[in-house]
């Protein structure tokens, strides 16, 4: 089992299917070049690899805020549904506190959609908790 960075297109492109199951709304043929466009703001993506396979994928920036100062923030955090619970999703989790540890953040923080029952007990399994409410409004 090995986590790293996708770097490449290809690496990048090697992830997708994975991410299509947290984000359906994505395309083949945009992915790179969106990971591309997202990297000019911090966005690094990483995924475990295991068997040759792409098992979990992350997305995640490390920003500065008023509120919280240096933290990774999580964009996006997905086991292959055919894979969960085999120990992957709580591997890239510790793999993303080392790698905020690392680069000095104080916290690690990300959003899970109210839906996400199962996940959230993941997260809390995992020693984060709820700290705040987000509030959001369309605006197309």
């Amino acid at each position: 089992m090995e986590i790293q960075l996708a770097i490449t297109d290809y690496a990048v492109d090697r992830c997708f299917q994975v991410m299509a199951q947290l984000r359906p709304h994505l395309e083949p043929g945009n992915f790179a070049a969106q990971v591309r466009r997202q990297r000019e703001g911090g966005y690094h993506l990483a995924y475990l690899e295991d068997g040759n396979a792409i098992r979990t994928v992350a997305g995640f920036r490390i920003e500065e805020k008023l509120a919280h100062g240096v933290q990774l923030y999580v964009d996006d955090l997905v086991t292959d549904a055919q894979e969960r619970s085999g120990g992957y999703g709580a591997a890239m989790l510790d793999w993303l506190a080392d790698f905020a540890r690392e680069h000095q953040c104080g916290s690690l923080a990300l959003d899970s959609g109210v839906q996400r029952g199962r996940a959230h007990r993941f997260y809390s399994t995992r020693g984060l908790h709820i700290s705040s409410y987000r509030f959001q409004l369309a605006l197309a």
